[in-house]
């Protein structure tokens, strides 16, 4: 009896089966693509009358170029008709200048000879009158300019600060869309970002350890980061796979990869390069 009970108590697992049974945790696979490090920014048209888009009448820049902060990336149409309207209020304002001097000498005249008797205090009153039109119309040509020159910069697209224009959006004699005139960003550092299915996301965590390679041999070897940023929110994919089976529609999270510094180096000028990325368990 004793013996059946003691048999009947399961012997403990030996080291090795121990081992087996424990579940390691899984890495997280996922593709991705390389994006500056600093700041990204979709550049648009200004607004035109009705809301309409003015026409690119010059395209400046290519993608890949390096520009400096406040560099001339592009020109718009609108900018010959404000340029017109600037000539045409300096021309109001000279002309008005010119005939407010004029009558203010002729208003001096007539006070003096109406000091002297020699005309009525009606046609100083009827000058005076005159000057003080000429100072309004003269007050709103000012203005006019003023207004002009407000809107003459918006006639040019400039850019906000020195980096390398990644995408052109619209070219010359287009009307620039929703997605703007062109994508400017900081290349000098580059970062990853790396769509990861909304399933494997809680596998990853700040801090985690990355490989990326690319998936068409646009560098060499790999490139190591760690993970510095998971987006909060669930997205749908944007960066499609060679693999026609693929699901084009499949739910993701953005998850940012910081690169280490000798990486980043390596792949300065290989934005929006398609990358796979692994993430260490």
């Amino acid at each position: 009896m004793i013996w059946k009970q003691l048999s009947a108590v399961k012997a403990p697992l030996s080291p090795i089966a121990a081992k087996k049974s424990i579940v390691q945790p899984l890495g997280v696979t996922a593709l991705g693509r390389l994006l500056p490090a600093g700041d990204v920014r979709r550049l648009a048209a200004p607004s035109g009358a009705m809301g309409t888009m003015p026409r690119i009448a010059e395209l400046h820049v290519e993608v890949g170029d390096k520009v400096a902060a406040g560099a001339l990336l592009a020109s718009f149409d609108s900018k010959l008709d404000s340029q017109a309207d600037i000539a045409f209020a300096k021309s109001s304002i000279s002309t008005l200048l010119e005939r407010q001097k004029l009558l203010r000498q002729e208003l001096a005249r007539y006070r003096k000879l109406q000091q002297l008797g020699a005309t009525s205090l009606e046609g100083v009153e009827l000058r005076q009158l005159k000057l003080l039109e000429i100072d309004q119309e003269l007050r709103n040509a000012q203005a006019e300019l003023n207004r002009q020159n407000v809107k003459l910069p918006f006639t040019e697209l400039r850019a906000p600060f020195a980096g390398t224009i990644l995408q052109v959006h619209a070219r010359s004699g287009e009307r620039p869309g929703a997605r703007g005139v062109v994508d400017i960003g900081q290349s000098s550092a580059m970062e990853a970002e790396l769509e990861v299915y909304e399933s494997d996301i809680d596998r990853v965590r700040i801090g985690q350890l990355a490989k990326l390679r690319s998936e068409n041999g646009g560098f060499s070897g790999q490139l190591n980061g760690r993970v510095f940023r998971i987006d909060p929110q669930v997205r749908q994919r944007e960066v499609l796979s060679t693999d026609p089976t693929a699901d084009t529609d499949a739910r993701v999270v953005i998850v940012r990869i910081s690169l280490d510094n000798n990486d980043r180096k390596k792949v300065a000028n290989l934005s929006g390069l398609k990358v796979i990325g692994n993430l260490n368990p």
